[in-house]
C-alpha cells in the first residue's frame, strides 16, 4: 500500500506551516513563559483571534498546541471549560441582527444573522488547526471531552462546534481508501490490532490470517492524520453466506479459490474523537466497488454482524407485565426444568410451587456453556431466533430503540437476510446475544429503495427466511418425564410432539429445502 504518498503529503504540509510559523514568530503576540501554563494557554487562545496575519496566526497556534501538550489533566479539563464558556457571540450584535431579519426577512439579512450567531470559538478552533499537528490535537481534545460530557453538560457547546467542523474537515472527498495487507508498514498494522473493536485480534499470527489471500482489509485515511486509520473493515471471501464467526477466524486451512461471496465481518472506528462522524456507509459502498472490479466472480456482498442489544432488550421485554413467550415456546423451555423434589408425582403442589416461569427460566438456562447441552440448545433455538427476528424487525421510530448495528446497516440500505444460531460462541457473543449473529445483505439493485423505506417509514427490508421465523410453526417441546410437563401446563398428557408430523418438526430445514427448489428464494411460513 503506497502510504508514502499520504505521509509525504503531511510532511510537505508540516514543513510549509512550520516555515510560515517561523517567519511569523517576530510578529506574533506570544505571552511570556513566566506565566502559569493554564493562564498562558488561555492568553494564547485569545491572541489567536486578535492576530490578522497568516504567519503570526500560525506562530501563535503552534505555541498554543505546544503549551496544551504539556498541561496536566486538571489544567486540560480547565482549558476545555474555558473554551466552552468563553468566545460566545456578542449578545447585542446578535439581537440586532435577529431583529433586522424579523423586520425584513431577506436572504441578505438571514446571512448576516447566520454570521453573527456563529460563536467566535469556531474561529479559534479553525486557527488552532493551522498549526502543524493541529487536527490531531483537536481530535484528541474532543476525545477527552466526550469521556466526561455526561457529567459536564456545560461542555456541549464546545462538542457541537468540534462536531460541526469535523463534519466538514473529514468530508468524504478528503478521505483516501487504502487496502491493508501484510506489506503495510508495521506501525499501521499494530494500530489495527489495537483498534479492532468487534473480534479481538490475538497477536501477529491472528492478524496475518486476517490478511491472507482469501481475506481483504480496507481503511480510510485522512491527509491530516498520516498513518492513522479512521475506520477499517475486514472482509472474508467465501462460498455462500457465512453463518458463524469462529470458522472465519480459524487458522488458515488452504485457500479455497472458488469463492463467490464477500463477507464483511468486522468494522472498527479508530478515532474516539471522531465519534458521530459517519465513515462506515461510504466505506462499505466503496469497498463493494473495489471488490467488484478486482474479483468479478464475487456476486454476493453480505455482513456477518453481532446483535449487541438483543439480550438487554429481551430482558426488559420479559420483565414487563403482559410480555410473555408464546405457549409452545414456554412449554419447550419449562420441559428443561429439573424440580428439587425427588418424586415429581408425589410432590404435586410442591413441584408446582417451585416451578419458575418460562421467562425467568430462560435467563437461568442461558448461562455457562449451555449450548453444549443438546437439550438446552434444541429448546432455546427456536424461541431465541424468533425473538431476535422480532427485535430486529421492529419499525425504526428514531427513538434509539433499534439495535445500533442494525440501524447502521439497514440505514445503509442492506436487507436483514438471515439470523444465525450459535454464530458467535465466544464469551462476548453469548453475553450480548446468546451467540446469535445475522447477515445483512447488500444488494446493489435494492440498496437505495431499502434505504429510503427505512429512513422514511422505519420499514425493515428482510428476507422470506426472516419472515418465516416471525411466523414459525408451533415448537416441538421435549417430552416431559412421566407426563410431568403436560400436567404442569394444564394439559391432558398428550404432547405436541406426538401430534406433529415429522416433516414439520424443523421448519427452518424445510424452508431451506424448498429454497433449493425455487432458486434460492425461501417462502414465508
Amino acid at each position: 500500500m503506497p502510504m508514502s504518498i499520504t505521509v509525504g503529503a503531511r510532511t510537505w504540509l508540516e514543513r510549509l506551516w512550520s516555515s510560515i510559523a517561523d517567519r511569523g514568530q517576530p510578529y506574533a503576540d506570544v505571552p511570556g513563559i513566566t506565566r502559569p501554563p493554564l493562564v498562558r494557554a488561555e492568553l494564547l487562545a485569545r491572541a489567536l483571534l486578535s492576530e490578522r496575519g497568516e504567519a503570526s496566526g500560525a506562530a501563535v497556534a503552534r505555541e498554543l498546541l505546544a503549551v496544551l501538550h504539556d498541561l496536566n489533566a486538571e489544567d486540560r479539563a480547565a482549558f476545555r471549560q474555558f473554551l466552552a464558556s468563553d468566545f460566545l457571540p456578542d449578545e447585542a450584535t446578535l439581537r440586532a441582527a435577529a431583529q433586522a431579519y424579523l423586520d425584513d426577512p431577506s436572504a441578505a439579512r438571514a446571512m448576516t444573522l447566520f454570521e453573527k450567531a456563529e460563536p467566535p470559538r469556531q474561529e479559534v478552533l479553525r486557527r488552532m488547526n493551522m498549526a502543524p499537528g493541529g487536527t490531531a490535537a483537536l481530535v484528541e481534545l474532543r476525545r477527552e471531552l466526550l469521556t466526561g460530557l455526561k457529567k459536564h453538560p456545560e461542555l456541549k457547546p464546545l462538542d457541537v462546534d468540534l462536531h460541526h467542523l469535523f463534519t466538514s474537515w473529514f468530508n468524504r472527498g478528503f478521505l483516501e481508501l487504502r487496502r491493508i495487507d501484510w506489506d503495510t508498514p508495521a506501525a499501521i498494522l499494530e494500530k489495527l490490532i489495537a483498534y479492532e473493536a468487534v473480534h479481538e485480534i490475538m497477536g501477529w499470527d491472528d492478524l496475518r490470517r486476517r490478511l491472507a489471500p482469501d481475506r481483504r482489509c480496507f481503511a480510510f485515511f485522512h491527509r491530516a492524520l498520516p498513518g492513522e486509520p479512521l475506520i477499517f473493515v475486514e472482509v472474508a471471501l467465501t462460498k455462500g453466506l457465512a453463518t458463524a464467526i469462529q470458522p472465519l477466524l480459524a487458522p488458515e486451512d488452504g485457500v479455497k479459490p472458488d469463492f463467490n461471496t464477500a463477507i464483511f465481518y468486522s468494522i472498527s472506528n479508530c478515532q474516539d474523537g471522531l465519534r458521530g462522524i459517519s465513515f462506515g456507509n461510504f466505506l462499505i459502498k466503496q469497498v463493494v466497488e473495489e471488490l467488484k472490479a478486482e474479483l468479478p466472480q464475487v456476486k454476493t456482498f453480505s455482513t456477518l454482524s453481532p446483535v449487541p442489544g438483543f439480550r438487554r432488550w429481551l430482558k426488559r421485554k420479559l420483565e414487563r407485565a403482559g410480555e410473555t413467550l408464546r405457549p409452545e415456546e414456554a412449554a419447550a423451555i419449562l420441559a428443561l426444568h429439573t424440580p428439587k423434589a425427588p418424586d415429581e408425582a408425589a410432590a404435586g403442589e410442591a413441584a408446582l410451587a417451585e416451578l419458575p416461569n418460562a421467562e425467568a427460566l430462560l435467563d437461568q438456562l442461558a448461562t455457562g456453556e449451555w449450548w453444549l447441552d443438546k437439550k438446552k440448545d434444541a429448546a432455546l433455538r427456536a424461541p431465541l431466533q424468533r425473538l431476535a427476528a422480532e427485535y430486529l424487525t421492529r419499525p425504526n421510530t428514531g427513538m434509539g430503540a433499534i439495535d445500533p448495528v442494525a440501524r447502521f446497516h439497514l440505514g445503509n440500505g442492506a436487507r436483514l437476510e438471515r439470523i444465525n444460531w450459535r454464530g458467535n460462541t465466544a464469551a462476548r457473543g453469548m453475553t450480548e446475544s446468546y451467540g446469535i449473529m445475522v447477515n445483512y445483505l447488500y444488494d446493489p439493485d435494492s440498496i437505495e429503495a431499502n434505504h429510503e423505506a427505512f429512513t422514511r417509514s422505519g420499514a425493515v427490508a428482510r428476507s422470506a427466511s426472516v419472515d418465516g421465523l416471525l411466523a414459525v410453526p408451533a415448537l416441538v417441546a421435549p417430552k416431559g418425564r412421566s407426563g410431568y410437563l403436560p400436567r404442569l401446563l394444564g394439559g391432558s398428557g398428550d404432547t405436541a410432539a406426538e401430534k406433529t408430523p415429522a416433516k414439520d418438526k424443523d421448519p427452518e430445514k424445510s424452508r431451506d429445502k424448498e429454497a433449493e427448489k425455487t432458486g434460492g428464494k425461501k417462502p414465508a411460513a
